[in-house]
């Protein structure tokens, strides 16, 4: 599984208790940070990138930065494209999480969105020329997650129960102490969690929006659905 953030806590933040499902069912999963926090009202550079390696230990996932052209700065652009679909081939994910691509969020979260979208495209395609010293490589699903309410797309989800994963996923939170100044991010986080819980019947979920309409072979893998009330 590979997860796309835009600055170093947005994964943490936006899908880490779904991180920390997958991880402790033994599915590996890599982190890519795009940024550092360079525009950031708080915490240096060097602190965010502490942050986020201390955070990606404690849900067990490895993680590496690229550089899309420093926070507040993205921009959607072709070589960006090429740099994500080369990082796409050389992990080869079965399954990508990335930001999604609602306008009414931090533009970077949006930008990474399509971009990552546009990357999963061109990593499948072999005669891109930038490309040609990596295999093609195909993903099967993308997943859009949501940091805000506001970035929420309209439209199908899917809920993960995050129930079990609610201690590690609040201390992979924790660990981006710098951010918690202004704003509980974590208790932003929780209660979107508590609400989905809710509504579906469990103790807290996570919501991802599907890129494209699942495939199944046949119902067996889909218990049930969102209906508590």
């Amino acid at each position: 599984m590979l997860v796309f953030g835009a600055h170093p806590d947005d994964i943490e933040f936006g899908c880490g208790g779904v991180i920390a499902a997958e991880t402790a069912a033994g599915r590996k999963s890599h982190f890519v940070v795009c940024s550092k926090g360079e525009s950031a009202t708080r915490g240096t550079p060097a602190i965010r990138a502490r942050e986020a390696r201390a955070a990606a230990k404690i849900l067990g996932t490895s993680i590496e930065f690229a550089n899309l052209g420093g926070d507040a700065h993205f921009e959607v652009s072709s070589q960006h494209v090429l740099t994500l679909a080369k990082i796409i081939r050389r992990v080869r994910p079965g399954a990508v999480l990335a930001p999604s691509i609602e306008g009414n969020q931090h533009p970077d979260h949006s930008k990474l969105g399509l971009m990552v979208r546009d990357a999963l495209r061109v990593a499948r395609y072999g005669g891109v020329r930038e490309l040609r010293a990596l295999q093609p490589h195909a993903c099967g699903t993308l997943f859009w997650y949501a940091v805000t309410p506001e970035a929420e797309p309209a439209g199908n989800k899917i809920l993960i129960d995050v129930s079990a994963q609610l201690d590690i996923w609040t201390r992979a939170m924790d660990a981006h102490a710098s951010q918690m100044a202004t704003r509980n991010y974590v208790e932003l986080q929780l209660t979107r969690a508590r609400l989905n819980g809710l509504r579906s019947g469990t103790g807290h979920a996570i919501a991802l929006f599907p890129a494209d309409a699942p495939v199944f072979n046949s119902l067996t893998p889909l218990s049930r659905s969102a209906r508590a009330f």
